[in-house]
């Protein structure tokens, strides 16, 4: 598919200063040239340049838009392929209709991600620099940026290539082994090599697979359900977090219906916060929808926030709405500690009932607590650890499956080395180590995943 010329909108619909279409392939300078009138008159436009003049039909002349066009020429593109960008004005119309002139021209409407693609398979990238892109569009904090370009730049790609050449050196003793049976030296050399070199390469993906954790963290966020009982003060939980007045607050018990979603930056990490309505046994049709829908966010959570009123004693439904939050990370917020007339008997009486779990005194009604509620989020979260990604980081659950697989294979070989296993039956366990590693920068995967990440772009990138 890379001997013909794509095209697509790159900028995001609706209206806006500026929409460009871009084009990639063998043909594009002259759809390009075909479709532009230039106001000067320009008889072989240089490369990497900005020219002005107009978008014109090519049947009949007409006029169609004041735009920009720079002509890029392969190799020093995005896609190592001529590249052609038309700046029009920023509305739906004349963008599509220069779109649709570029497509009557010769054109191919691209596919979603198809320009990453080729920068994938032209060899500009490799497979993880081209989740990087994507990555770098979706990030919703600071943090998630810079953990993007990070791996754009090549260090994730880099540490992964170097534990890749030091197990193919390895490899290239084990098949000495096998291609000259009779050296008897050759072979020594060989499992003397497996094992100095296997374990610094065992090491560096531990280091790797230590890190995907937070990196998944930073990279995509938390999804944290605030859960409780009904007019314990969940909502009050969800403005004091987004510093604004998003969700109605009443005295009625189920005021809130359904579940409401924002999200907030919180230490470099996006926390996608979700409002519920309060879970309790009721007749109530729409409630009840709410509730269910409540108990489905509370399923899907990363870290839950369990609201209870300090006021009051532990009940049963307390206790079912902790017990369904199951092993995953909870803090527990004792809110409405105004109302206490001895504080810290009720906070002893709620610490017992919900132990382990973090407890956090709050009195949202007087704005008290959310300093120390945001730093325990961040304790547990990162229990401790620094936020930033000052060094490579893990990120992709597809990193961390390849890099785990890649970890086995090798812990494998080396069990099968102490029991004195044939060296070629070793070498089957390096390869599989070796493939997964390739599976991270493109050099090893299949087709169809190839196509299943690049799916996950939008059109025009």
């Amino acid at each position: 598919m890379l001997d013909d010329t794509i095209a697509a909108i790159s900028t995001p619909p609706g209206e806006g200063g500026i929409g460009i279409v871009r084009m990639s392939g063998p043909n594009a300078i002259n759809i390009g040239s075909a479709v532009f009138c230039f106001h000067n008159s320009v008889k072989k436009p240089q490369s990497h340049r900005l020219y002005y003049g107009y978008v014109k039909d090519p049947e009949d002349g007409r006029i169609i838009d004041e735009a920009l066009i720079a002509f890029m020429r392969a190799p020093y593109t995005y896609t190592r392929e001529d590249v052609v960008e038309i700046n029009c004005h920023g509305g739906a119309l004349p963008v599509s209709k220069t779109l649709g002139l570029v497509l009557a021209a010769g054109a191919r409407m691209a596919e979603p991600g198809e320009f990453t693609q080729r920068a994938f398979l032209n060899g500009r990238i490799d497979l993880a620099q081209a989740e990087a892109v994507i990555q770098i569009i979706r990030a919703k904090t600071e943090t998630a940026m810079v953990l993007g370009m990070s791996q754009l730049r090549g260090r994730l790609s880099g540490a992964v290539r170097e534990i890749r050449q030091t197990l193919l050196k390895i490899l290239a003793h084990m098949e000495a082994s096998i291609d000259y049976p009779e050296h008897q030296d050759v072979e020594e050399l060989a499992r003397g090599q497996i094992v100095h070199g296997v374990e610094p390469a065992l090491s560096g993906i531990a280091t790797l697979l230590e890190t995907a954790d937070r990196g998944r963290i930073l990279r995509e966020g938390i999804r944290t359900a605030i859960v409780g009982r009904p007019n314990v003060g969940k909502s009050s939980l969800l403005n004091a977090l987004l510093h604004e007045q998003r969700a109605i607050v009443t005295a009625i018990p189920g005021t809130t219906r359904d579940v409401l979603e924002e999200s907030i930056n919180l230490g470099g990490v996006a926390l996608t916060i979700i409002d519920t309505a309060g879970i309790r046994e009721t007749v109530d049709q729409v409630e009840r929808i709410g509730v269910a829908r409540s108990r489905e966010a509370l399923e899907k959570a990363d870290l839950v926030l369990f609201v209870m009123d300090a006021s009051l004693p532990v009940s049963s439904e307390d206790r079912e709405i902790l017990a369904a939050a199951g092993d995953r990370p909870c803090i527990v917020v004792a809110n409405k500690t105004d109302l206490l007339q001895d504080t810290e008997q009720a906070l002893h009486s709620v610490i017992e009932n919900v132990s382990p779990r973090s407890v956090v005194p709050m009195s949202l009604l007087f704005e008290r607590g959310l300093a120390a509620l945001e730093q325990t989020i961040m304790d547990i979260v990162f229990r401790g650890e620094a936020t930033a990604p000052e060094h490579t980081m893990v990120t992709s659950t597809r990193h961390k499956d390849a890099l785990r697989r890649a970890q086995q294979s090798l812990q494998e070989m080396l069990r099968a080395l102490e029991d004195r296993f044939a060296i070629d039956l070793l070498a089957i366990d390096l390869h599989t180590a070796m493939e997964a590693l390739g599976e991270i920068t493109g050099e090893a995967v299949r087709e169809d995943l190839a196509e299943e990440i690049f799916r996950a772009f939008c059109i025009g990138k």
